[in-house]
């Protein structure tokens, strides 16, 4: 059970990671920040970081994980105005 719950939060910040990412890449003032977010976003997806642990002999710890996913979130939300953001992103659909 402790697993299942494991892998449904790695694969949902995988995806909010991912999606911070695109919004950066696109829509922010440095797309190579975006990028470096969606290339982080990739360890959190087991299938992926399951080929990079094979590849490369390398396992990430929990706490590594943990740290970049705050990481993550503190620079989206404090230093990249992720709001302002998606504010901007979604007057450009209209």
């Amino acid at each position: 059970m402790e697993t299942r719950i494991g892998h449904l939060i790695s694969w949902l910040f995988g995806i909010l990671a991912l999606a911070i990412g695109f919004v950066n890449t696109f829509w922010g003032n440095d797309p190579f920040f975006g990028i470096f977010i969606m290339l982080c976003s990739l360890i959190y997806y087991l299938p992926i970081y399951g080929y990079i642990k094979k590849l490369t002999d390398i396992t990430i710890p929990k706490f590594t994980k943990v740290l970049l996913a705050i990481f993550i979130l503190w620079a989206a939300l404090g230093v990249g105005e992720l709001f302002d953001k998606i504010e901007l992103m979604m007057t450009s659909f209209n």
